[in-house]
């Protein structure tokens, strides 16, 4: 397996656990940590054996989001000529996005577990995951704001998707902190739990059961919910048409039907 310089990744049975794996930095995401990110969901994507991802971070924390030594070294290399400084900041800014961009288009489901904090940049990172769980003392913020700029890697592109539009102005413009329960009711998380070992156990769980299912009727669920988030209700029900008209031909459907009809766990190929 790659050596990865800002995360831990294992896999147990038919689970990915990506970990943010800079525990006396806060998880602050540094340089290596955008290109490990697309790195790691590469080889999830092209594993066949791997059939969802569980992201956490290691120690006390999620993640405080960017590594700002990142933005003090970009900084640095501004010139004196606006535009090709701005052409300069534009690529870092899209390359910064392909690293997220690889968590929403992965095929297999993507389990953020929340603890500690999780500001700036890993509400970027969990808004591209599709479910959320965390600690009821977990601390969430949208800080961009507080540092004088836009969220500019997913929030506010993927955030409106997943609370209403009003909350998310007030967070994105106030960068206030909130906690597990406030995001629970807001529908940022699914559940929140007591403590860190239990918020684990409890992901661990919903992803053996995701696991357990047909990854071909996963893989398709997924990418007609991502494919409605884009487009028109009339757009989705003629992609899921044409998918199906392949997908309703595998074994899966097979193997599923005759589990149900007997009572017995079905057991699907990779």
């Amino acid at each position: 397996m790659t050596d990865y310089k800002s995360l831990r990744v294992t896999q147990q049975d038919r689970i990915a656990h990506i970990q943010i794996n800079r525990p006396g930095k806060v998880n602050a995401m540094d340089s290596a940590f955008w290109t490990d990110i697309i790195t790691a969901f590469q080889w999830v994507d092209t594993t066949d054996t791997i059939r969802v991802v569980v992201i956490s971070g290691a120690g006390d924390h999620f993640s405080a989001g960017i590594d700002l030594s990142l933005l003090a070294q970009a900084a640095g290399r501004m010139g004196n000529d606006i535009g090709r400084n701005a052409e300069v900041i534009r690529g870092n800014i899209l390359r910064l996005q392909d690293s997220f961009n690889a968590v929403d288009r992965c095929r297999k489901p993507v389990i953020a577990a929340i603890h500690g904090y999780c500001l700036g940049g890993a509400i970027d990172l969990i808004s591209a995951c599709d479910m959320r769980y965390s600690t009821a003392d977990a601390r969430f913020g949208i800080k961009e704001i507080d540092m004088g700029m836009a969220a500019d890697v997913g929030t506010l592109q993927r955030l409106p998707h997943l609370i209403g539009d009003g909350i998310m102005r007030e967070l994105a413009y106030t960068g206030r902190v909130f906690d597990g329960c406030e995001a629970e009711r807001i529908g940022l998380v699914n559940r929140v739990h007591d403590n860190h070992q239990q918020l684990m156990e409890r992901v661990m769980v919903i992803a053996s059961d995701i696991a357990s299912k047909s990854p071909l009727a996963i893989r398709g669920t997924k990418e007609m919910i991502r494919y409605a988030r884009d487009h028109s209700v009339e757009d989705g029900l003629n992609y899921i048409a044409s998918w199906n008209a392949a997908m309703l031909q595998s074994e899966d459907l097979k193997v599923a039907m005759a589990a149900h009809m007997t009572k017995t766990t079905a057991s699907f190929a990779d």
